[in-house]
């Protein structure tokens, strides 16, 4: 009885130490970006990014601190699509390519562009820092 009673515990016990030490609902990178980070010039530039996943969507963009969300009219299980925020353009050109494009920067002072991305539970962001006119 002891012997019973003793390895029903030891099963409790190391489930619930597993389930401590995995954390349920986080995804590994599954997207794989190529790029993470980019500085682009201050009359505009672009960039070509590339993925080893190729099940993701863009979420959002913002530029310097103003958000965008909810593209009206794009599916975001497209293989391909393009978004344009003020000047501003983000495509998923395939499945394995991200491209983004900015015109020129109107300020005298650097601003930061992001790209939200997604892929089930995993979410992953691109940093674009422009350089001021």
């Amino acid at each position: 009885m002891k012997k019973s009673l003793a390895l029903s515990l030891l099963i409790i016990f190391s489930s619930t130490l597993i389930s401590c030490i995995s954390e349920i609902g986080k995804w590994d990178d599954n997207i794989k970006l190529s790029v993470r980070e980019a500085e682009f010039n201050a009359t505009g530039d672009s960039i070509v990014i590339t993925t080893k996943g190729s099940w993701w969507w863009i979420t959002d963009i913002s530029i310097d601190s103003v958000n965008y969300y909810g593209f009206t009219g794009d599916n975001p299980d497209a293989e391909s699509y393009s978004i344009i925020q003020d000047n501003l353009t983000v495509e998923r050109r395939n499945t394995t390519t991200l491209f983004i494009k900015s015109g020129e920067n109107p300020l005298n002072k650097k601003r930061i562009l992001t790209v939200g991305l997604e892929a089930g539970d995993y979410f992953d962001r691109v940093i674009i820092t422009q350089k001021s006119k």
